[in-house]
């Protein structure tokens, strides 16, 4: 029937359109606490397939560390790094499931809106290097469906997750400065709040709180995300009553 459907309309179905349930994607700057959020989640393991971000396959393509590698020198690496993560993250919105809801830390947009623009607007990476990694994206946009039904985003101060990336001090890290931090912030502020083709599906957090009350805040939105029939409210972001007194 979808064969005879595209024939009638002249339109081929987008790649994996139709075989993906309600996704759920987890935003927020490096040291955010995306892991901590998926792992509050794990208790609803029978209705969410969890989807963590896949740090181990940049740091090892067939025993490369492309991670270290583009921290270490981005002009040489940024490229082939962010053509990687590309594949993986599409490999991972496209990842088959029977459970009910997909969480997903992170996604391809984040990719293509902080990460890539990013590095072109600080000349890490040239025109056409940016130009190329554009056309995969439009091409993607044209072909390859992406599952987006809600975004969670832990909305964060840099400075705060400045202090979380030195305590937990992951190696590819430990050259990263502030400036870089705050860049992704403003970066994730432009594309979740301001931008209107995406902030109607956004759930903001206040993901500067820490470890001992953040469950609670999570807590609150666990109907949100393991409920797939959960109609979002006219209001265009959502955000914790505690976090909209510390942003105005």
């Amino acid at each position: 029937m979808a064969g005879n459907s595209a024939a009638v309309t002249g339109k081929i179905p987008k790649y994996a359109a139709g075989t993906q349930p309600f996704t759920v994607l987890i935003e927020g700057n490096i040291g955010s606490g995306k892991t901590t959020f998926l792992n509050h989640f794990q208790q609803f393991q029978e209705k969410i397939c969890l989807i963590t971000e896949p740090v181990e396959k940049w740091r090892n393509v067939r025993g490369v560390n492309l991670l270290k590698l583009m921290y270490k020198e981005p002009e040489r690496w940024a490229m082939p790094f962010q053509s990687y993560v590309t594949l993986t993250m599409l490999q991972s919105h496209t990842q088959q499931t029977q459970k009910p809801v997909k969480l997903m830390e992170r996604s391809i947009f984040s990719s293509r809106y902080c990460f890539v623009e990013n590095m072109y607007r600080n000349k890490i990476i040239d025109d056409g290097m940016y130009h190329v990694l554009q056309e995969w994206y439009n091409f993607i946009d044209n072909s390859i469906h992406v599952q987006a039904d809600l975004i969670v985003y832990l909305r964060t101060t840099p400075k705060v997750v400045y202090e979380r990336m030195r305590k937990r001090a992951r190696s590819e890290e430990s050259c990263v400065p502030i400036k870089y931090l705050e860049e992704l912030h403003k970066l994730h502020e432009e594309w979740l709040i301001e931008n209107p083709e995406f902030n109607n599906k956004v759930v903001v957090l206040d993901a500067d709180l820490d470890l001992e009350h953040i469950g609670s805040e999570y807590k609150r939105y666990e109907n949100h995300i393991i409920n797939p029939t959960f109609i979002r409210q006219q209001q265009a972001v959502l955000v914790s009553p505690s976090k909209r007194r510390r942003m105005e």
